[in-house]
């Protein structure tokens, strides 16, 4: 599956190409997250965003750099992103097209078997390069927002016989997601954002993540988020200035394996190149 950040509103590059441009502005951002901290293996993944609008902001472009370490698997992504906007009414409707590669290899003689002949973990898998492609659409109207995507049309498997992936063509593997969300001013200075964030597929159950945050002044943000894994999450933001966003979540699992850890984290720094005095997405707080 698409690795997910909480704070997924700040990061919607990773899980929608055809939001490429959309805060109307250049804008890096860096986010960290560990998961299920206290566990050995649990994934850890590092993302690096930066997207920019051209052209009277009709088409956008975006990099996304990916590294993901989960057990003794390891991904890296490398992705380019296009996005052309049209308007529609008062809102506007992108469209998007990733595009790129994707690096993986898995280190099999690091588990422990209980067979130690097993020839199969005997070696590691020769580093596996594999084409990636995504494609959305994206929706903007005033305060509210909504997308849908598939962040990964190709998926691979492991063949242990030959010891390299195999490359997978099948619709009936395609994950979707959907996120959606709307801003609701309650003064002056306060507002709400609920927004939800939905995974599913043929051969998938479905996920969510059902979240609200209060907004201060557009420079505070408090939030709790709820995730079908049943999760709870905290969510904190925080806009020092004009340019600079930080942003931190905790997440408490009230599963069984919520006895074997103590929560997983999750950061972010975002600068903004050009400040926007009159957003042209609810994203671009």
């Amino acid at each position: 599956l698409t690795p997910v950040t909480d704070h997924y509103i700040l990061n919607p590059l990773s899980i929608n190409p055809a939001s490429a441009g959309s805060s109307g502005a250049l804008n890096v951002a860096a986010f960290y997250r560990r998961q299920w901290v206290g566990i050995t293996g649990a994934p850890v993944t590092m993302t690096l965003t930066a997207d920019a609008p051209l052209r009277d902001n009709r088409i956008g472009l975006g990099l996304l750099l990916v590294n993901d370490k989960i057990g003794v698997t390891r991904e890296t992504q490398i992705i380019t992103n296009y996005s052309y906007k049209l308007n529609i009414g008062k809102g506007n409707l992108a469209f998007g097209l990733g595009a790129g590669l994707i690096s993986t290899n898995t280190a099999w003689s690091d588990l422990v078997v209980q067979d130690p002949g097993d020839e199969y973990y005997l070696i590691d898998s020769r580093p596996f390069v594999v084409p990636h492609i995504s494609f959305g659409t994206y929706f903007v109207l005033e305060n509210y927002f909504a997308g849908l995507s598939i962040p990964k049309i190709f998926s691979y498997k492991y063949d242990f016989d030959k010891n390299r992936y195999q490359l997978v063509n099948d619709m009936s593997l395609f994950n979707y997601m959907f996120m959606t969300g709307y801003t609701f001013k309650v003064s002056h200075q306060v507002k709400i954002l609920p927004s939800t964030l939905l995974s599913f597929g043929q051969k998938e159950p479905m996920l969510f993540d059902i979240n609200c945050q209060a907004i201060y002044s557009d420079r505070f943000w408090l939030g709790v988020s709820y995730r079908s894994s049943k999760a709870f999450s905290a969510l904190f933001q925080f806009q020092l200035n004009n340019q600079i966003k930080i942003a931190y979540s905790y997440d408490y699992d009230t599963s069984k394996l919520g006895h074997y850890t103590s929560g997983s984290h999750e950061i972010m720094l975002r600068y903004e190149f050009r400040h926007k005095f009159n957003a042209v997405s609810p994203l671009n707080f």
